[in-house]
């Protein structure tokens, strides 16, 4: 089974109005505002998926701004979600400054069938990973079994549109601070598996790793302690996941090697 951990889908009617979205909201005017950037309906990634091979997709949220803009992408990955046929596994999102409201969706999501929360950007909607938002979303995440997953900035490199989301060292301290709770880096965890052990409970996914990193780096890794952590993740559908396949599979990793990072290590964090 291939699972693809990190994939972006949109409700139709935000790519058929994306100029109003972009006036309302600074986060996706930074990544849509180009109109070569793509945006994918649940169609467009279950086409994908028979395409390329790949069983299952967590579908990720967006870190809007507004609440009840969270809450319609959140219905609409929800129904994506149970329509699919077990493919597409949902990850709604909220802004944590909102307070009892953020909570109160939490819960619905979950109750909905939401498998985590993600792809968060807590300095795009601008509340703090490491105050009280961050630590009752960690408390929220432990109470409803669900995994947190965070766009994680890489401290070097080349900048792109939405790389600021999370800096490296804010996630370190929300990891040593939430032990119990599933957490996700995106795109290699921000290079934190290039430094650091894994801590308790902590991931990694490969998302949008060809635009970041050499994809043989994944054969470097797969021998460390992080072999266990790392999930394969497009980032569809600024990657596609036939391109993100091909990535890894010439990456010099063993069969076993491959089958972990492919499906195994995120079957066994999903249950």
């Amino acid at each position: 089974m291939i699972i693809d951990f990190h994939t972006h889908i949109f409700p139709p009617d935000v790519r058929e109005r994306r100029d109003e979205h972009l006036r309302r909201d600074p986060t996706f005017a930074e990544m849509y505002a180009n109109p070569k950037a793509k945006i994918a309906t649940a169609e467009d990634l279950l086409r994908s998926m028979d395409e390329s091979g790949v069983d299952v997709s967590v579908a990720l949220g967006f870190a809007w701004r507004d609440h009840e803009d969270c809450v319609r992408h959140n219905d609409y990955l929800l129904a994506a979600a149970a329509n699919s046929g077990d493919r597409i596994v949902p990850f709604c999102t909220v802004n944590a400054a909102s307070g009892e409201a953020a909570a109160a969706e939490v819960e619905r999501c979950a109750l909905a069938g939401a498998r985590g929360l993600g792809e968060l950007r807590p300095e795009s909607q601008g509340w703090d990973l490491n105050g009280e938002p961050g630590g009752r979303l960690a408390r929220l995440a432990l109470r409803h079994e669900l995994i947190l997953l965070f766009h994680v900035t890489e401290p070097q490199g080349r900048d792109y549109p939405g790389k600021q989301g999370l800096s490296l060292d804010s996630f370190r301290r929300f990891l040593a601070r939430s032990q119990g709770v599933a957490v996700v880096g995106a795109h290699l965890a921000g290079g934190l598996p290039l430094n650091d052990p894994p801590p308790q409970d902590a991931y990694a996914d490969t998302a949008a790793l060809r635009l970041l990193y050499e994809p043989q780096l994944l054969a470097k890794l797969a021998k460390t302690a992080w072999a266990g952590r790392l999930l394969f993740g497009s980032d569809f559908p600024l990657v596609s996941q036939a391109d993100a396949l091909s990535d890894v599979r010439n990456c010099g990793l063993s069969d076993g090697e491959l089958e972990l990072l492919l499906g195994g290590n995120a079957r066994g964090l999903m249950g």
